[in-house]
């Protein structure tokens, strides 16, 4: 019973994927449910620590997504500059390695406050969850999109 709920979990989530990058805009909102179910069969997640760690990991991704942009605009963007100064390419650098080092202390803190409200076997779940919800989204965009 368990097995056959698993094989349609899966399956409706490849169709899923697969429908959502069938726009040109992928949808943002079908693609974080998706990950929220994903995580939670993964993971294995009761009601109740489902309660708890869906607002911390939604916390989390927020400030990452948030040290993303600020890397995009505050260093990718001026990445092909060539007319850059040597001043100014310091300056860029040492705000990369400073928002670098950011998100490895959020990464850390994360992953502490996850391992004290689940596990550590859970909090090790989690990070083989993210990977794979990557894979199966990339998967799912080739496959739409005729690449390998």
């Amino acid at each position: 019973m368990m097995k056959n709920r698993i094989v349609l979990f899966i399956a409706v989530f490849l169709m899923t994927v697969t429908m959502s990058f069938g726009q040109d805009k992928p949808d943002f909102e079908k693609i974080k449910a998706l990950k929220v179910a994903f995580f939670t069969e993964r993971l294995s997640l009761s009601s109740n620590e489902a309660e708890s760690f869906w607002p911390i990991y939604n916390e989390y991704e927020e400030k990452r997504h948030r040290l993303g942009k600020e890397q995009y605009h505050g260093f990718y963007s001026k990445l092909g500059d060539e007319n850059i100064s040597e001043k100014e390419a310091d300056a860029l650098l040492n705000k990369y390695l400073s928002i670098e080092e950011e998100e490895e202390e959020l990464d850390k803190a994360f992953m502490l406050k996850v391992k004290k409200m689940l596990s550590a076997k859970k909090t090790l779940l989690l990070v083989k969850a993210e990977k794979d919800f990557q894979k199966e989204l990339i998967r799912g965009y080739r496959k739409k999109h005729g690449g390998r």
